[in-house]
Order: C-alpha cells, then sequence, then structure tokens
C-alpha cells in the first residue's frame, strides 16, 4: 500500500487542522493505520491509533483531549483532526498502515507516508 500524507501548513497556537493520509491499493480496510510525527532532533513519536474498523482508537497522552483519529475505507482515507494545537506539537507527521491488532512502535507498520510539516508558532 502507499500513502500519501497531506493537510500540514502553519498555524498559531489554538488553531486547527486536519491532515489527511490517502492509500492506493483495494486492501486499505485490512490495515490498522497510525499516525507518527518527528520534531527536529528527537525520535519519532507515536500520536494516535486507528484498527481496520475504526472501532478502537488509542492516543499518546499529550493529544487526548485534543485530537481524533478516524478513518473512512471508502475513500481509503485517514484523519487526523487536531484542535487547540500547541508549539510543542511542531513537526513532521507521518502516516503508517500495518497488519496489527494494534501498535504503538514505529517499527510495527511496514508501510510509511512521506510526511506533511506542522508548525504551530506561539
Amino acid at each position: 500500500v502507499q500513502l500519501q500524507a497531506s493537510g500540514g501548513g502553519l498555524v498559531q497556537a489554538g488553531d486547527s487542522l486536519r491532515l489527511s493520509c490517502a492509500a492506493s491499493g483495494r486492501t486499505f480496510s485490512r490495515y490498522s493505520m497510525a499516525w507518527f510525527r518527528q520534531a527536529p532532533g528527537k525520535e519519532r513519536e507515536f500520536v494516535a491509533f486507528i484498527n481496520w474498523n475504526g472501532r478502537r482508537t488509542d492516543y499518546v497522552d499529550s493529544v487526548k483531549g485534543r485530537c481524533t483519529i478516524s478513518r473512512d475505507n471508502a475513500k481509503n482515507t485517514v484523519y487526523l483532526q487536531m484542535n487547540s494545537l500547541k508549539p510543542e506539537d511542531t513537526a513532521v507527521y507521518y502516516c503508517a498502515a500495518g497488519e496489527l491488532e494494534y501498535g504503538r512502535r514505529p517499527r510495527d507498520y511496514a508501510y510509511w507516508g512521506q510526511g506533511t510539516q506542522v508548525t504551530v508558532s506561539s
């Protein structure tokens, strides 16, 4: 599966963004999906997870209550709605796909998008 992330940008603290990740192929619904982020000089960090049918989600503590992951299997797309953005959310955001029940580690995912930059100014 090939992934294409989009929706990043430069925003002010408190603003919202919705990231999208479009997948190619007809087997999107068999994959669990996740968003990760990587800030300069830091390791890639788990942000959010959604299983194949959308019934299980999980978030890193720092975004709980501010972010919502969702998916539309008919459109082969996963989304990350981010509200109340903070400067510490600044990073390159990556979507990832994997055939797994659940995972928060980058190595759990076999397929990666190219990343989209999110910059939050204070």
